[in-house]
């Protein structure tokens, strides 16, 4: 029942904003057309018209009409050219931040001018009020320094390319894709759909992840009685078949060679290169793709168990294996040099 309401609610909501939009979008169409065609639809010295037209000189005006055709005007000409650069920064790869400032900056100084045009319809005396600002602005700017530190730690982000809109980036422990890089904010959604808001100046240490390409790892145990040049000469056939198996592989997979020795298991390490959107995933496919393997040629994976029999005789690798193993070994060292976990560490 409660969620029947919330969804009742959610699309009154819904319903109510939409209206509101196309009540807008045709006041702004109807604006335009008598903008246009205003000329041959008015007589010169009609009232309304010369109310309406912001560009007309001749005879007196409605104040009122004039303010509401300023706002309509100046909010309708930021409108469309934020829309039309946000259809711009879809194609882009890069530069969506830049493009999102702009847009911020368009909205706040069609405000402003529209605030100086009303006053000035008014007959207020604008230059007066002008250095009023002035000094206003000066004495806010003295006692706003956080907000002017967090304008400009913005604009050091988008122009030095630190990250982008779309980026998957860590910040404070906090890791998910910028949503938005505003004039004074950041907002980042992670997996879940939290957003966390970040004022700029306290981006401080941040990790892209976007930039490269991210290494995913896959870790997989093998009983000790196993005979690990069997393994591995089976691995050097199967390695090129997981990777047509898991098509977000860009690099590998590669095999690193014996990770760990641990209490119960010889543990083997997998690694390979994938986009950061898909690297969690990625792990996953490794792991089911290798234990469908282990299946297939009998090769047990460890766990913990207390074992009340005869110890299981495992076979013993041929001396064709044993060659294949040593190949591969070198082989897979050679094609994965050079390859770094996130931290820069040699894995």
């Amino acid at each position: 029942m409660e969620n029947e309401k919330k969804k009742s609610k959610f699309k009154i909501k819904v319903t109510a904003e939409l209206i509101l939009q196309c009540i807008a979008y045709l006041i702004l169409l109807v604006y335009a057309v008598f903008m246009i065609f205003g000329d041959k639809m008015f007589d010169p010295m009609d009232e309304f018209w010369r109310s309406l037209n912001i560009f007309g000189k001749a005879g007196e005006y409605n104040i009122a009409i004039r303010m509401i055709s300023y706002g309509i005007f100046l909010l309708g000409v930021s409108f469309v050219v934020r829309f039309v650069l946000m259809q711009f920064a879809r194609l882009l790869h890069r530069g969506k931040a830049i493009v999102e400032i702009i847009c911020s900056l368009i909205k706040y100084a069609a405000v402003i001018v529209l605030l100086f045009f009303i006053l000035k319809t008014a007959g207020l005396d604008t230059t007066a009020i002008l250095a009023g600002i002035g000094i206003f602005g000066l004495i806010v700017g003295l006692g706003a320094q956080p907000l002017i530190a967090d304008i400009i730690a913005g604009l050091f982000i988008v122009f030095e390319k630190v990250f982008d809109v779309g980026d998957i980036i860590v910040v404070d422990g906090f890791r998910g894709t910028v949503k938005e890089i505003g004039i004074r904010t950041t907002q980042i959604v992670d997996a879940g759909g939290n957003v966390k808001i970040i004022n700029n100046s306290d981006v401080k240490t941040v990790i892209n992840m976007t930039n490269q390409l991210s290494l995913a790892i896959c870790d997989i145990g093998i009983e000790y009685g196993e005979s690990l040049e069997r393994v591995e000469a089976i691995l050097k056939d199967n390695l090129d078949a997981i990777r047509e198996a898991i098509p977000d592989i860009k690099e590998g997979p590669y095999y690193r060679g014996v990770a760990e020795l641990g209490d119960s298991a010889v543990v083997l390490r997998f690694v390979a290169n994938c986009e950061e959107d898909d690297r969690y995933q990625v792990e996953r496919d490794l792991n089911r793709q290798f234990k469908l393997l282990f299946d297939k040629y009998n090769i047990n994976i460890p766990f913990t168990q207390v074992v009340v029999n005869q110890p299981v005789e495992f076979t013993d690798a041929t001396k064709h294996e044993k060659k294949k193993a040593g190949e591969f070994v070198e082989e897979q060292k050679e094609l994965s040099k050079g390859i770094a976990d996130g931290e820069g560490n040699n894995i």
